[in-house]
Parts: structure tokens; sequence; C-alpha cells
């Protein structure tokens, strides 16, 4: 019988609770569409701006017209909450969407992050789609744009690139997607994956024709602390196009947005040391750090003692369960059988025999 100790038991345990947790956080601030108009959420939960309009029966939803000068967003209607908790634990989250861009050279798409602060409604009377406010030197905007015209005025690579935009529509890191054998506006269907690591603060985009295939390497990464450009306020998050004065149109198929969320005591705090150095006060942190340990320890004692409640329940079952053995009746039982002498030495003669004619 296997041996199963308390601390493997306290180990499953933790996995599970933490586990929960990260569900029960990410529930708040996460969607998913795959059919949008055809989801029944959809209503409730998207605004369209400008000319986007659900098209193709509710399969996708159509950003631009095939007129110059057209623009259209797709927002999320709830402000999504990154910081956590009284210690400000910022959020990671990840987002995937997939689109195409009919041949022309226009403005393209953009995945765009404005503070709640922000007025959304002015997006009906813009006329540069990507932008997204960015022309008014929004600090608190981020957008990774997919753009499919040069513009020598915003330093722009080609009519071909991915970049990062933070309060500027001059990217502060951009990628040229022709050397990845890439091309935006050809009107096939494009996936993309951004994905902001909070722990590291680094922004990853990553574009793909294929959605079964996510690339493991990164097109464009970019280090950036969101923390510091937000702060404590939330975010509201969409899509973005506009065709400048070409006919490019453009199309989204499916959108989701997953927040991660580290529970407070899954990870330490980092210390300020301009804070500790302003506020000197030895008694005071000596007392809460006593009280932290208290708390750390009757944790882990609860814990321990849920483990070995857990342990003891499981090593008793299996203990019944694991050692029963079948009882045969006593009418069936095995009994030694007897053989006759002369019958095994006939068989031993025979067998002999055979041996020897061969």
């Amino acid at each position: 019988m296997a041996t199963f100790s308390i601390s493997n038991y306290f180990t499953v345990l933790t996995f599970i609770i933490f586990h929960f947790k990260i569900l029960a956080a990410d529930q708040s601030s996460s969607f998913s569409f795959k059919s949008f108009g055809k989801d029944p959420n959809f209503v409730s939960n998207i605004a369209l701006y400008g000319d986007a309009r659900v098209a193709n029966d509710g399969s996708w939803v159509q950003l631009t017209n095939s007129v110059g000068g057209s623009a259209g967003k797709v927002m999320y209607k709830k402000p999504i909450k990154l910081v956590e908790g009284k210690v400000r634990n910022f959020a990671s989250f990840s987002t995937y969407f997939s689109f195409s861009m009919s041949h022309e050279n226009g403005d393209g798409l953009a995945f765009v992050m404005v503070p709640r602060s922000f007025n959304v409604n002015v997006l009906d009377n813009s006329s540069f789609g990507v932008s997204l406010g960015l022309e008014k030197s929004n600090r608190g905007a981020v957008a990774v744009e997919f753009d499919t015209f040069k513009d020598a005025k915003y330093g722009d690579l080609n009519g071909n690139h991915v970049g990062v935009d933070v309060g500027s529509l001059v990217s502060v890191k951009a990628r040229n997607l022709s050397s990845a054998n890439l091309v935006l506006n050809n009107g096939e269907k494009l996936h993309s994956w951004i994905d902001y690591e909070a722990s590291s603060k680094r922004l990853e985009i990553r574009l793909n024709q294929s959605s079964s295939t996510r690339p493991e390497d990164p097109l464009l990464s970019y280090s950036i602390d969101l923390s510091k450009l937000w702060n404590d306020e939330d975010l509201f998050v969409g899509l973005s196009s506009s065709n400048r004065n070409s006919s490019q149109t453009c199309f989204i198929y499916s959108w989701n947005f997953k927040l991660r969320q580290v529970p407070n005591w899954m990870h330490s705090q980092p210390l300020d040391p301009e804070a500790v150095a302003k506020n000197p006060k030895p008694m005071t942190t000596a007392h809460k750090s006593s009280n932290c340990f208290w708390r750390v320890l009757a944790v882990f004692i609860f814990g321990g003692a849920c483990g070995a409640l857990t342990a003891s329940c499981v090593l008793y079952l299996w203990t019944i369960l694991g050692d029963r053995r079948p009882v045969a009746p006593e009418e069936c039982g095995v009994h030694p059988v007897d053989f006759e002498y002369k019958k095994f030495k006939v068989a031993v003669d025979e067998e002999a025999v055979k041996v020897g004619k061969k």
C-alpha cells in the first residue's frame, strides 16, 4: 500500500484553493465572443460606435464600410479592473481576436485600452478610428496597431506593420510584418494574441494565419509598467478601425479577453525604500510584522489541520477497502490432494519414453 504524507495532501489542498480563487477573479472581467450577434450576451456587453455593425446574420462585426472616411469601433461595456486589494496587485491579461482587411491601404485595425475617465462617446465623431483620441496626446491610452498605411507624419515603417502606441500615434516600438511573411490586407483571416505579464511588465504581440497554432515566440514585445500608467483606474478595451480615404473594409470574427489575477497571499510585495525613509516607524512596523507573522502562522496551522484531516480520512478509507480479502465458503476451500505413487510414476515413465524417441 502506498504511503501518503501530510505535506502532499496540504500541497494538493493549497493548489485547489488557489485554482478556485483564480476562477473567481477571472469571471468578473473576462469575456468571449465567438460569433458576436449570435451570442446572448452580445447586446448587454458590447457597444458599437461609428459605422460598426453586426453582419452575416450575426456571425461577425463589420467595422468599416467600403467608402472613404469610414470608421467603427467595438467596445466592451463593462470596465476592466486590473488592480485588486489594498496592496494593489496588478493583474496580467490576455486577449485574442480574429480579423481580416481588404486589399486597400487604410489605417488598419487597433486593439485599444483606455482609462475609465476617457470619454468613449467621442469616438462617434472621430474620423481616424485607430487613434482613439491618441492624436490629442492622451497619456492614458494604449493601442496595438495593425497598420496598412505608411504615414510619414508618424514615422511608420511601411504599409504592413504592427506597433505599440502609448499616448501618441508615434509607435514606441514597431515590427515590419513583411519580414515575417505576413500580410495584413490580403483579405484573409488573421489571428492575433496580445498578452501582458504584470510580473515581468512585458507586453507581447503574436500573429498567425492559423487559429490552431499560437506562435511560441512573439512578433513584437515591449517592456512597460502599466500599473504606473493607469494607477488604480479601471479600463475599457475595444477594437477600432478606420479606412482613411480608401474603401478598405475590416471585419472582426471573434474576440475574447481574460484577466489573470494572482491572490495576494501567493506572492510578497516589493518594499518601497522611499516610503520607509519618509516614515521611519520601527515600533509600528514591528507590530505589523508581528501581526502578519501570526496571521501567516494561523493560515498554515489551519491548512495543516485541514490537510491532516483529509489525509486521515483517505488513509482510513484506503485501509478499510484496501486490506479487504475475498472470503471463500468453507466447502469451496482449497485442500491438499494426494497423488498415488503409481500414477506419478507412469506419468514420468511415459514422458521419458517420449523424450527418448526424439
